[in-house]
């Protein structure tokens, strides 16, 4: 596991990015804490960088638009699924769980 930050440093709404075998970031919308492959399946884009609705990002390249429960793919320009995984909340802390892949891209 890695761990990302600490809940108090991703607010609501927000994203942060990630190092670890392929950047991956972490989402916190509505309560909830999200794991994806950080950089868009269209072109090279930081999906952290992006716009949150929901359970929901909109890449901030081409507005290509990824379920953060499932990695897949909303709308054109992206075709493809990014990877998904699990995320710990233990003793204030957002740990993410890379060695477990729950979406496939």
């Amino acid at each position: 596991m890695i761990r990302a930050c600490d809940v108090s440093d991703l607010p609501d709404g927000e994203a942060v990015r990630i190092v670890a075998h392929v950047p991956i970031s972490v989402f916190h919308s509505e309560g909830e804490f999200f794991a994806i492959d950080d950089t868009c399946t269209h072109q090279d884009a930081s999906l952290a960088d992006g716009w949150i609705e929901g359970c929901v990002v909109e890449c901030p390249l081409h507005a290509a638009t990824f379920d953060l429960r499932s990695g897949k793919a909303l709308c054109l320009p992206a075709s493809e699924p990014v990877r998904t995984y699990p995320v710990v909340v233990s003793g204030g802390v957002i740990y993410v769980d890379t060695g477990v892949q729950t979406g496939v891209a």
